[in-house]
């Protein structure tokens, strides 16, 4: 070991103490950690999948798959996001065959979009995937326990609700 750089050693992600792992056991670091392991197994799903779905590929497909004939206006007062980002993953969902568009007949400068046959097929296939990693995260729950967790969870939203 040079006398110039003493060793290093990384502890931000390693706990000894008792209130270092109280603070590991916070509720919303358990809910957050929750959230990653289930996103990152459905982002796998999605990215590995036929038909290469990013989220938010998904995200606007199931928005679309809900208000059809919505307009990408409806979608980024919606969503919040930035608008050319929408319009560059609306563009490429109807390369892709996913997305049909059809001009406002009151308004022809208006497009109103909806899914495909194909975009439906997907978005059906998106759903079943993410039902089947729901289970997978409460298998070993009873019922009572599954309904326990949910009212738990409703009630720490509505606690964080800023109109509760």
């Amino acid at each position: 070991m040079s006398p110039i750089m003493p060793k290093s050693v990384d502890t931000v992600n390693q706990s000894t103490a008792p209130a270092e792992r109280a603070s590991e056991n916070d509720v919303l670091d358990l809910i957050h950690t929750v959230m990653h392991q289930y996103r990152s197994q459905q982002y796998r799903a999605l990215r590995d999948g036929p038909h290469d779905i990013t989220h938010m590929d998904s995200k606007v497909l199931g928005f679309f798959g809900r208000h059809a004939g919505a307009t990408q206006s409806d979608l980024v007062a919606h969503s919040g996001r930035d608008k050319a980002q929408l319009a560059r993953l609306i563009k490429g969902l109807r390369e892709r065959g996913l997305l049909a568009a059809e001009a406002d007949e009151s308004d022809r400068r208006n497009v109103r979009l909806s899914l495909t046959a194909e975009g439906h097929a997907v978005q059906r296939a998106l759903h079943r995937q993410a039902k089947r990693l729901s289970a997978s995260a409460v298998a070993g729950l009873k019922a009572v326990e599954q309904a326990q967790l949910v009212a738990l969870l409703q009630r720490v939203r509505e606690n964080l609700d800023p109109k509760g």
